[in-house]
């Protein structure tokens, strides 16, 4: 099935005007050419070069998206510099939603390369409420109105981090308080046992959304969705459709790579997402919503967003 750039264009231009952000899980994918990007563009000497298609096909990427949410942020702390970049090539309305550097939000560094001498070690700088208003709002500061999201990941906690939900809550719950004003936030976490009132209700003495997400060990976005108090900030609304629950991310990598197709449907997701875009455009929330679609949910992010947006009716 083909993709109908302009009229999913039409449709997400439509839904930000109602401050509803659809957008895509990073966007530097050759797999999308013929369907999103035009390959001629990144010719060099008659062959596609991917060095080009990837420092300049965030422009072609924001012809058709109002949002992108930032993988990368995860992993280092904003650059002022690199910030200004991906600016420069979208339009004004156009909103970033950044992953909060994992330096804040691990516990204990596991064992990853990238992680080199820290490898194993506890993180002195976990929830580190000073650290995260300097080292990554403050680069972020001359950008604001290209951000829309801060979404705080919180990878999977095991026992020797946290032996039981309440205390993670508790520590959360000291961080949310110290947090810089002005911004929108959202938690995103993995452990299905934290999914619990004392959670939601911390999230929402903040104002803080909890993002629903789709992944390996949790329960599926409609699942999350019907659960008491779950809907934690009134006025914001934040979701990631990353993996098909019960589905590893390099399994995911492995079947789906170079995600040029849909290759396996969820209809769960599409109706969750569809659900979401309905009721976000009945409540007319001033904060906004945003939701992302990843490829490794069902092998194309494109394809994906453009059923839940057929599912939701959108014009």
């Amino acid at each position: 099935m083909a993709l109908d750039r302009d009229r999913l264009k039409t449709r997400l231009t439509h839904l930000a005007s109602q401050n509803i952000f659809i957008g895509t899980s990073s966007w530097k994918y050759s797999g999308w050419c013929g369907l999103l990007y035009d390959e001629s563009r990144y010719a060099w000497r008659g062959k596609f070069a991917e060095k080009r298609f990837e420092q300049n096909c965030l422009a072609e990427y924001a012809e058709v998206f109002k949002t992108v949410c930032v993988d990368a942020a995860y992993y280092r702390f904003p650059d002022k510099a690199h910030l200004e970049r991906m600016v420069a090539q979208v339009p004004e309305d156009f909103l970033f939603t950044l992953k909060v550097t994992d330096d804040i939000t691990i516990k204990k560094f596991t064992n990853l390369p990238r992680f080199g001498a820290r490898a194993g070690k506890p993180n002195e700088n976990f929830l580190n409420a000073d650290l995260f208003a300097t080292a990554f709002v403050r680069p972020c500061e001359s950008f604001k109105r290209n951000i829309g999201l801060l979404i705080f990941e919180f990878s999977k906690f095991y026992p020797s981090d946290y032996q039981h939900g309440r205390d993670f809550v508790a520590d959360l719950d000291t961080f949310l308080g110290k947090l810089p004003s002005g911004w929108r936030y959202g938690v995103e976490i993995r452990n299905k046992h934290f999914l619990h009132p004392e959670y939601f209700a911390a999230l929402s003495r903040h104002g803080v959304a909890h993002i629903y997400n789709s992944w390996a060990d949790m329960p599926t976005v409609s699942e999350q969705w019907q659960m008491p108090g779950s809907r934690t900030a009134s006025d914001l609304l934040g979701a990631r459709f990353l993996l098909t629950p019960g589905r590893k991310y390099q399994e995911a990598v492995d079947l789906f790579s170079p995600y040029q197709e849909t290759k396996e449907p969820s209809p769960e997701a599409r109706a969750a997402g569809a659900e979401m875009i309905r009721q976000a455009s009945s409540a007319k929330s001033q904060k906004g919503a945003f939701i992302y679609v990843n490829n490794r949910l069902e092998g194309n992010a494109l394809m994906t967003t453009d059923a839940m947006l057929e599912a939701a009716g959108t014009v």
